[in-house]
């Protein structure tokens, strides 16, 4: 009888420390016990991509890349910048009331639309929540759009890229997201988020100032462009025009007759080109995918039944060009975006291996 106790008690203990470390630490852990893994990270920078299932079911909407902006704003020791287009993640709403509630400052930019959006009660809790940790929310008040995707922590942390912070961008949509660990760039962002947040400045009555539009980090280099005062459409087009040998572009809007022109001119010029479209709005006479597709570049409607959502150039498999900005003209005018161009070869390997990803779906869905 001894021996049976002694060895029920031990299974006792065993279960109990087995489930501490199953369930109560990944809680006191918060976000990062399941925060996923980057797709590629480096000294300088993590990036991950959001991996839309075939099938959607919202009861595996947990553990995906809105947990690394969790994870950051939990860590933040004295300021939380948000600028977001679209909001509704419950998880970075409490973050941010977390972090406003232990003395950070935290502080919000969003778009009007957004904000009088109240047939969305996922929308209106998460701003709620932000709201009653006393957090103070910025609005565009303005007919074009607030589109930036971005936040800001401690003036080090840069997150940015095409993801919003909603539920279905993150579990649905074809997104990609990158946390940058530099000053200089962080400096850039702030001066952005200053401009909307302190002076309600929006679209072309922003300053054209950007303290770093180039970094260098080894012999890596970032540049940073703010829409529409610096019109990223400009040294996107240039790096097009410079491109050697191939060009791989995500598109979720595509309507820009410019940055068209140039991919056809290096086609023509016997640089492969190859694309995919976002399937909605790609047949309509804005569209650049007819004029690219006849012009013999490899061109795909996308196949995420839902939305694939990337703004992304990578050319020569070296230069890496994503945001929150479309390839249209209100990208360039009228709304407030961001373009960073990133010239690191591990940097594109990683969004060479997304657009392969993609491209992939994109044959499966079309039988090519």
């Amino acid at each position: 009888m001894d021996m049976r106790r002694r060895l029920t008690y031990l299974a006792v203990v065993l279960l109990t420390i087995s489930i501490v470390f199953a369930v109560i630490v990944p809680r006191m852990r918060g976000s990062e016990a399941s925060r996923p893994d980057p797709a590629a990270s480096g000294p300088w920078f993590d990036i991950a991509f959001t991996t839309p299932a075939e099938t959607d079911q919202p009861g595996t909407h947990h553990g995906g890349i809105d947990t690394r902006l969790v994870s950051l704003v939990d860590g933040a020791q004295r300021t939380v910048d948000i600028a977001a287009y679209d909001f509704d993640l419950m998880n970075v709403a409490e973050a941010m009331a977390r972090a406003a509630g232990r003395g950070v400052r935290v502080r919000m930019v969003t778009d009007s639309d957004t904000v009088a959006n109240v047939k969305d009660e996922h929308v209106q809790a998460a701003l709620k929540t932000v709201r009653s940790a006393k957090v103070t929310i910025v609005e565009d008040n303005r007919r074009a759009i607030m589109h930036h995707k971005f936040a800001v922590v401690d003036e080090a942390i840069v997150l940015t890229g095409s993801w919003n912070f909603t539920d279905g961008d993150t579990y649905r949509l074809n997104n990609n997201a990158v946390i940058f660990r530099n000053a200089q760039l962080a400096e850039n962002f702030t001066h952005e988020f200053e401009e909307m947040f302190m002076k309600k400045h929006f679209g072309p009555t922003k300053s054209k100032v950007v303290p770093n539009p180039q970094i260098t980090i080894g012999t890596s280099t970032i540049e940073t462009y703010f829409a529409p005062e610096n019109d990223p459409s400009q040294p996107l087009t240039r790096r097009i025009n410079a491109s050697t040998s191939r060009i791989d572009f995500l598109a979720f809007s595509f309507t820009h007759d410019g940055l068209g022109a140039a991919l056809i001119s290096r086609k023509r010029a016997g640089i492969p080109v190859r694309g995919v479209f976002e399937k909605t709005g790609s047949e309509t006479r804005f569209s650049e995918y007819a004029r690219l597709k006849d012009a013999g570049a490899e061109i795909y409607q996308d196949g995420n039944r839902y939305v694939m959502h990337h703004k992304v150039f990578v050319i020569d498999g070296t230069t890496t060009a994503f945001g929150s900005f479309n390839f249209s003209d209100n990208a360039s005018t009228d709304n407030d975006e961001n373009l960073i161009i990133v010239d690191d070869p591990v940097f594109a390997k990683a969004f060479t291996a997304e657009v392969e990803r993609v491209v992939a779906v994109a044959r499966k869905a079309s039988g090519r």
